[in-house]
């Protein structure tokens, strides 16, 4: 109220008592954020570089998912391909029992048993999924390994679904192996078949190594941005909290040097009495 007047000691006391006042109430925020950097108001450098270096860090984490679920499609995949290595070995088994019998009989139910477990190889590959993405029926899976998209790792997946086909290549036995070179056949396809699971499952754990090692450095990353932002933005609890100790002692002391400052003006109206 400007008609209202002051002295000057009043209006100095006062005046420090409103600092010391403003003084307690950021930093009673700041203990209750637990930062010193709530707003561009504080420190608009740090406030500024701090949400750029959390930007950052938010995207890596977003990356950091899509690497998690492209380790799982591969191992979904590679999953598969250890099964199918078993129902390979299998079938070798029945080769090997085709060619020890002396009956056309017994090698036609084999061929039988062959031809059921190459149907089952196109069914296992066909569900080793994951996501939505298949490596094991031709799908390609890429991998972003940084914001920017500049980096990325492909995963390319070979199509076992049709195990007749390449690259496994698995001939069947409609002809229920009646000649001994149609077994010997099957055999060597089978052997072949083994060496490219055998390729491809080495390709695959490759690929989840580069992943993994992008995902540790990744991390790392996060960590280190997150620290950066803390330190350019959070309170010390301890210090803090001393200086509202010593703010509250400010505030004891200028509300008694306004009282003696209001009580110099008093004198001065007992004058007139």
């Amino acid at each position: 109220m400007s008609d209202i007047v002051l002295s000057a000691g009043v209006r100095s006391n006062l005046l420090a008592l409103q600092q010391t006042s403003n003084l307690i109430n950021t930093t009673q925020n700041d203990l209750a954020t637990g930062k010193r950097v709530n707003s561009a108001l504080d420190g608009a450098i740090n406030f500024f570089t701090a949400q750029g270096l959390d930007t950052r860090a938010n995207n890596l984490n977003n990356l950091l998912d899509s690497m998690s679920s492209a380790v799982n499609t591969i191992q979904a995949a590679n999953n598969g391909i250890t099964s199918i290595t078993k129902l390979v070995q299998s079938a070798q088994a029945l080769v090997s029992q085709a060619q020890q019998a002396n009956n056309t009989t017994t090698q036609a139910s084999l061929a039988t048993q062959f031809n059921s477990l190459l149907t089952q190889i196109g069914q296992l590959a066909g569900d080793s999924s994951f996501a939505g993405v298949n490596l094991l029926a031709g799908n390609t899976l890429t991998v972003t390994l940084n914001e920017t998209g500049t980096s990325t790792t492909t995963v390319t997946g070979v199509n076992y679904t049709n195990a007749a086909n390449a690259p496994l290549s698995l001939a069947n036995a409609t002809n229920n192996w009646v000649a001994a070179s149609d077994i010997t056949a099957a055999s060597t396809a089978l052997s072949t078949a083994l060496t490219s699971l055998q390729s491809e499952s080495q390709t695959l754990s490759s690929s989840v190594a580069t992943i993994q090692t992008r995902q540790d450095f990744t991390t790392a990353m996060v960590n280190t941005l997150q620290t950066g932002r803390d330190d350019l933005t959070l309170a010390d609890s301890n210090q803090e909290g001393a200086n509202l100790l010593a703010l509250q002692t400010r505030q004891q002391l200028s509300s008694t040097a306004l009282s003696l400052a209001s009580q110099a003006d008093q004198n001065v109206l007992r004058l007139f009495r």
